[in-house]
Order: structure tokens, then sequence, then C-alpha cells
């Protein structure tokens, strides 16, 4: 599935030069998430998702599973040191993105990569059309599905759980199709330059656990 939604995303040329300009020059290209109407039992869903504020704790099915991670863990954070110097804070980004990405069942280099396009991991971020955060969350979604208070956009975990939770939503509605769902959250659905610019990230955060084993 993960190759061929990039498949079909580079067959655009458009969006690879897109995406080749924005490598570039490492800026942000936050999009303008549109609100759109949801069933009830949907909207639901998204405020359960968003008001479980349990911890970021890794849970591991097995001793496998749990080794896999460490090695996740150490190589994503030599490869984001440049972008986030201090270790804490570092340390504590890792395991949030890892957590809210895995919880929604994406791929966590996914998320990272569509940090990377939607903010230049930018905490503070905020764009023209008012996105906030790491995952530039559009204000309205606290009104829809939170408490109100866009304030919390800023909350590195809180971001988090709504981008992983939006986006988890769009591929539902998509039926799938990462392509669309991207453009979807972007609020460019059906044109290829952003959903290319977050597949070109994603290969820049995949991680490969043999080798990474065999270092």
């Amino acid at each position: 599935m993960r190759q061929g939604f990039h498949g079909r995303a580079t067959a655009w040329l458009g969006g690879l030069a897109f995406a080749a300009l924005l490598a570039a020059g490492g800026s942000a290209h936050a999009g303008n998430q549109k609100e759109e109407e949801m069933a009830d039992s949907v909207r639901l869903a998204l405020s359960n998702a968003i008001a479980d504020t349990r911890p970021p704790k890794p849970a591991f099915r097995d001793e496998a599973a749990r080794v896999r991670y460490q090695q996740w863990f150490t190589e994503m954070s030599a490869r984001l040191k440049k972008r986030l110097p201090d270790e804490l804070s570092r340390t504590e980004f890792l395991e949030s993105a890892w957590y809210e990405a895995t919880r929604a069942g994406l791929d966590p280099g996914l998320v990272l990569g569509l940090i990377q396009v939607e903010s230049a991991y930018r905490k503070y971020a905020v764009s023209i059309a008012g996105a906030r955060g790491y995952m530039q969350v559009m204000p309205f979604w606290t009104k829809v599905i939170g408490d109100n208070d866009r304030r919390k956009l800023f909350h590195m975990q809180t971001n988090l759980r709504y981008g992983c939770s939006i986006l988890r939503m769009y591929i539902d509605m998509e039926r799938g199709d990462l392509y669309l769902a991207l453009g979807r959250y972007n609020g460019s659905r059906g044109r290829p330059q952003y959903p290319n610019a977050v597949l070109a990230a994603w290969k820049k955060w995949e991680f490969n656990p043999v080798a990474v084993a065999s270092r």
C-alpha cells in the first residue's frame, strides 16, 4: 500500500518539482483544513480520541517489538537532532509522535514527514489561514471535537493527538486512499503538490530495523 500511494504521487511532475523546492528550502507548507459535515458517530469518536489524555507511554506486545521501538527511537533522534537540538524536548517529541501515530494506525514516518511539510518542526508555527502547531491544526477543530480552547493546539501532545486523529478520519473517509486523504488534510483535495510533498518527506523518515540492527 505504501508503494502504491507513492507511485501514484510521483506520476505528477509538478508535485515532484514542488517537493524538491520544499526540501531545498526547508520551509513549511501549511494548508487550510476545511470544516466539513460529519456523522454524529464520527464526531463522537473523534471527541473521545481527543479527550483521552493518557501519557504517551509505549506498550509492546513482545520483546521484539520493544527492541524495534528502541531502534526506531535511536535512529529518529539522530536524524532529528539538528531540528530539535535539546535532548529532552526531542525525546518527549518522538515519544509522543510514535504514540499518537501508532494509536491512530499511522506510520510514525508518515507523521514525521507531514510535520516537516506542515510546520518544519516549529511548535508555535501559525499559518496565514490560522492553522497552529506542529501538525498545523485549524482552530475550528477545538470547537467541533474539543473543549473550544484553541490555545491547547500549541501543546505538543494535544497538537499531535488532533493531527493524527484528523488524518486517520480523512483516510477512513477516503476509503484508505492516502493521496486523497492528504489533500483533504491540507484543504487541497485533488491537487498533487501537497500529497507529493508529504510522500517525499515520508521517505526521509522511513525506518529499516534490519539496517539499524546491523550497525
